[in-house]
């Protein structure tokens, strides 16, 4: 057996099957929707037409691809700005419950692994202006109904607002697990030396897992730039596409309207964008949050 593995033909042999179909699912796709972006292919017949630029050229002009990108950033400072923090607070909470613990768990979990078309539903429900729950208790203090998802001031940030409700408990048990990981001796020695639990918590507990969070808020951001369900279960991109992402704008392009070489434009330029956000948040932050050895 060690002889084996001293040759290389070895390690070949166990990489290959998987090399193959990392070259299959995803180089080849990324070098065809480049190839295509550069057509007027409609995805039905054989013939492509090359026109260099122009997809690219008009996408960047248009305004709806602008609202659309826009829309995607917002996805990812609300997840950024407000969900994260929201997460660790919560996973800090649920860490220190000392009964019903795993009935907490379940309960933030359960919305992650509901079906997405389920959850926009559900809150179109709740966002129903006639009878939905929201507007309901809104009432009881004497406010107008709101049209949640028909107003273009409401509309986003109430698909923001269910969008970070189905996904916070799948990162709540991402975080609590790191804390849970953390060695008791640490946060008991603390509150020997009189430390608050406040105070244990920001001080010992924050550090410890910055490398957990590091990879919550780089999911977040992957997440945000490939939303596109929830936003076709609840309004489909209206109203007048104030809620467009660009996973919807590149949908109705390439499957609705049958222009399918526009539509490979906008996924590698959703490529692009995801790359160069991503590579900008490992620069900045990734490289200080380092793994953390007990």
């Amino acid at each position: 057996m060690d002889k084996a593995l001293k040759k290389p033909l070895t390690y070949l042999i166990f990489v290959l099957p998987a090399f193959i179909l990392f070259l299959a699912f995803f180089i080849y796709p990324i070098f065809t929707a480049i190839n295509n972006s550069f057509t007027s292919w409609n995805g039905i017949s054989q013939n492509m037409n090359y026109i260099g630029m122009d997809n690219y050229k008009f996408a960047l002009k248009d305004p709806a691809f602008g609202r659309a990108v826009l829309n995607n950033v917002y996805f990812i400072l609300f997840s950024c700005l407000i969900q994260v923090p929201l997460i660790v607070i919560f996973s800090l909470l649920i860490a220190n419950v000392r009964k019903l613990k795993g009935l907490y768990k379940t309960a933030v979990f359960m919305p992650s692994i509901m079906s997405t078309a389920v959850i926009g539903i559900l809150w179109q429900f709740i966002y129903n202006p006639d009878y939905g729950l929201l507007n309901k208790v809104l009432g009881l203090f004497g406010i107008d109904a709101i049209y949640w998802l028909s107003e273009k001031k409401w509309a986003m940030i109430s698909i923001l607002i269910t969008n970070a409700w189905q996904w916070t408990g799948f990162y709540i048990i991402m975080v609590l697990a790191a804390i849970i990981s953390i060695p008791k001796e640490l946060d008991e020695a603390a509150a020997i030396d009189g430390a608050t639990g406040v105070q244990r918590a920001m001080r010992i507990t924050l550090p410890l897992i910055k490398p957990i969070v590091s990879v919550v808020i780089m999911l977040s951001i992957a997440g945000a730039m490939k939303a596109a369900d929830i936003v076709l279960v609840m309004t489909k991109g209206g109203p007048a596409g104030s809620t467009d992402v660009m996973a919807t704008y590149m949908i109705r392009y390439a499957i609705t309207s049958f222009k399918h070489g526009f539509g490979n434009t906008i996924a590698v330029l959703i490529f692009v964008f995801t790359m160069i956000i991503t590579l900008v948040y490992q620069l900045l932050f990734a490289r200080s949050n380092e793994r953390i050895e007990y």
